[in-house]
């Protein structure tokens, strides 16, 4: 099926017709089954309004992940802006992810898991958002070490350390179902938290 209207007639409707049509075939059918027909048809658009915003199908893909890593992003900030600077924020970080991830499981599990196949400009991406959102995990980091909530750390490299445990848990579970994300929770974060010196009594304590 193909639109009424030209490519660059309202581009960025269109745009988002396409990356919810494929975000929706590629969840169902994995990357590499999924036909640019399929993507036209359930989008309402044409092969040439694709070609418009996206010069192929892998392109296509990774603007999807990088849509999600919006996603990912948003919720996250949105859930800590109104906790104080402080461990609290790292705490709400962690759960809002899983939340996010648990909401969004068919098409994380589409983007992250099934697209080992796409080779290096998929790993790129992969390394690009997982820079993201290390040097996120650093800001919070840093703000409760200005709080006292932990002792000076490399933030630096605490942060790319989480962020290994952190993916490979995930995609174990986006993957699998297994573990829970109750279990995570409860198992990882007080692992996290130990190894940037948090306790609870240096916070009660002020020390």
């Amino acid at each position: 099926m193909t639109e009424n209207t030209s490519p660059t007639r309202d581009p960025e409707s269109t745009r988002e017709r396409i990356l919810d049509a494929a975000l929706n075939i590629f969840a169902h059918k994995g990357y590499h089954d999924t036909r640019l027909d399929e993507i036209v048809e359930e989008s309402h658009t044409s092969k040439g309004s694709i070609y418009f915003h996206f010069p192929n199908k892998e392109r296509l893909f990774l603007a999807l992940v990088d849509q999600f890593a919006d996603l990912l992003e948003r919720r996250v900030t949105e859930a800590i802006e109104p906790e104080a600077k402080g461990i609290a924020r790292v705490r709400l970080a962690l759960t809002t992810t899983l939340e996010t991830f648990g909401k969004y499981r068919r098409p994380a599990k589409g983007l992250l898991v099934q697209a080992v196949g796409l080779g290096a400009p998929f790993e790129n991406k992969r390394n690009e958002v997982n820079d993201r959102f290390a040097r996120l995990i650093e800001t919070y980091l840093q703000e409760a070490i200005e709080v006292g909530d932990i002792p000076p750390v490399d933030t630096e490299v605490v942060a790319y350390a989480w962020m290994g445990a952190i993916y490979g848990i995930v995609i174990r579970w986006v993957y699998t179902g297994e573990p829970a994300p109750d279990r995570i929770m409860s198992a990882l974060l007080p692992v996290l938290l130990r190894s940037v010196g948090f306790s609870e009594e240096r916070v009660i304590s002020g020390n």
